[in-house]
């Protein structure tokens, strides 16, 4: 609305007689048009100005980065109230038992082994681009109903082997968390999250067809977590290097046994450690704050560059069919770039190589010899793993984006590393698997915005953490004031001498407390906000259980 202009009241005065005059018909109306008045644009943080005829280049951006946004299932109201519920209720075990923090070496779920990753459909060179995409779209369909039901039946599964476990405790003494489980009920299993969108599903696709080798990345905090069977399976045709990241977090003892776990259960792949950010010297614009720059120590990148090295050597050599027929040994190619400066690969850097300085005549005696241009390695895994940070490291420079929440690339991200070598980066995508959604948001697998059952995963977390402890927290019942008996009691008939009965602790207790030391509290209510204690918990939650 255009700002008024101040005027006197005798101007108001002799507006009003005007117009009443105009209106008479004893005065003609002037023929001077009121100016309309144009709001000034304002530029937005994405340069574009607000309330402006949007660019179509740049809606057909946004509406790309819209459909390659993640896409998870919605949990029901009745769960969310039922788990929101039950955390009120069920209390905490402390101190914690050793079996609830420490797996066995069975960490997945035998059930895990029939979830799976969809493939790309078959398609032929005649085939239209609608033909292509509604075979992919009918396939995709399948496998969601098909994944569906494999999620239903883990969850069921889960509910028998409870019933289970109940019945063969009743034999014995039960516990107090026993009791309150026999009166309130188990905290029931949630549905395990994966990809639902298929053209992030898509950037997958591609990547393996681009790659020759693909470098799949695993969290070395768990890394069994981050190499499901499902992905196992989807990669067991290809020629993969099993790199674990983010080593310098746990150390080298965790690091070596996790190396030795994965040597064991799978002792056809390599094993690969790397890390991928290192300290800045300290100056002026430090403030007290430890700052980190991409960068990839010699020793790590001499493995790396070696286990490539080796698996591309592998790759040269034909297979035992062919080598026993002379005939199509004749005619074998092999299916990567042959010759390759492996020791300008151990050198390269940001500043190694530049595309655009090569010679014509260099890529067309590429062409000529009707060779592979380049030797591609894709980088895969799921999201949080530090595909990105490795990307960045390899090259000493921030060649691509990064962020501590999951899902930051969306899309596949090539990038020339030598004359020999390219590197194509995917987004990271939520594999098929059997761990519960609270398990999947804790370790840094699934953005907290996506995370609505916040109850039920600070549950999950408070049996293995101590997060009153860790916070010093307040139980809210010592907050309260108490009730005073005013009862009349006859001699020898109250039984409790009034002594003050043990806290115990439950998971809503936990964010009820920690809603009162932030002094966050609902608008209309004014009660403790659990759901904003619930979202700030988690993230930190996440690094203690992650670091430790």
């Amino acid at each position: 609305m255009p700002r008024r202009k101040p005027t006197s009241t005798r101007q108001k005065k002799a507006d009003i007689q005007l117009k009443r005059a105009i209106k008479r018909g004893d005065v003609p109306p002037s023929e001077s048009k009121k100016e309309i008045h144009k709001p000034k644009l304002r530029r937005g943080p994405t340069g574009t100005f607000i309330g402006s005829v949007p660019d179509p280049a740049h809606a057909a951006t946004v509406h790309a980065a819209a459909r390659l946004q993640s896409s998870f299932i919605t949990l029901s109201s009745k769960f969310l109230e039922d788990t929101k519920v039950l955390a009120s209720k069920l209390p905490l075990t402390r101190p914690i038992p050793d079996a609830v923090v420490i797996h066995t070496e069975d960490f997945q779920d035998p059930t895990s082994q029939k979830f799976t990753c969809p493939r790309r459909p078959k398609w032929r060179f005649d085939m239209t681009k609608k033909e292509v995409e509604l075979n992919e779209e009918g396939m995709f369909k399948n496998w969601l109903d098909q994944m569906d039901r494999c999620v239903l039946d883990w969850q069921n599964e889960f509910e028998s082997d409870s019933r289970a476990e109940e019945s063969d405790c009743q034999d014995g003494p039960l516990s107090m968390t026993e009791i309150f489980n026999e009166e309130f009920g188990r905290m029931p299993r949630s549905p395990t999250y994966f990809e639902r969108n298929l053209d992030v599903w898509r950037q997958l696709w591609r990547v393996a067809e681009l790659s020759q080798i693909l470098l799949v990345l695993l969290d070395s905090r768990c890394p069994p977590l981050h190499f499901p069977p499902s992905l196992a399976s989807y990669t067991s045709d290809r020629k993969i290097i099993l790199v674990l990241t983010k080593v310098d977090i746990i150390g080298p003892e965790r690091t070596s046994a996790w190396v030795e776990y994965l040597h064991k259960k799978y002792p056809h792949l390599p094993v690969v450690q790397v890390e991928s950010y290192a300290a800045k010297q300290e100056g002026a614009g430090h403030q007290g704050k430890p700052q980190y720059e991409p960068h990839l120590p010699s020793s790590f990148r001499e493995r790396l560059v070696a286990a490539i090295q080796q698996v591309h050597t592998e790759m040269m050599i034909p297979p035992e069919k062919v080598r026993l027929n002379p005939q199509r040994l004749s005619k074998w190619k092999p299916p990567v770039k042959a010759d390759v400066d492996w020791d300008n690969v151990m050198k390269a850097s940001d500043a190694t190589y530049d595309r655009a300085k090569e010679s014509e005549e260099e890529r067309f005696k590429i062409k000529q010899k009707k060779g592979l241009e380049f030797l591609t390695i894709g980088l895969i895994g799921q999201p949080n793993v530090g595909k990105s940070s490795l990307l960045n490291a390899l090259f000493g420079v921030n060649k691509v984006g990064v962020s501590k929440n999951p899902g930051k690339t969306k899309h596949l991200q090539t990038l020339i590393w030598t004359p020999d070598v390219r590197l194509v980066d995917c987004p990271g995508l939520v594999m098929p698997n059997g761990v519960p959604m609270e398990m999947q948001a804790l370790c840094g697998i699934l953005p907290i915005s996506c995370v609505s059952a916040v109850s039920s995963s600070i549950f999950l977390a408070a049996q293995r953490l101590p997060i009153e402890h860790i916070y010093g927290l307040e139980h809210p019942e010592l907050l309260s004031t108490p009730v005073l008996d005013k009862r009349t009691w006859r001699d020898g008939v109250r039984s409790d001498s009034g002594g003050e009965k043990p806290l115990v602790w439950t998971a809503m207790d936990v964010l009820v407390a920690y809603a009162n030391e932030k002094k966050w509290f609902t608008a209309k209510a004014g009660r403790p906000d659990v759901h904003r204690a619930g979202n700030a918990c988690m993230p930190i939650i996440l690094f203690r259980s992650q670091s430790t």
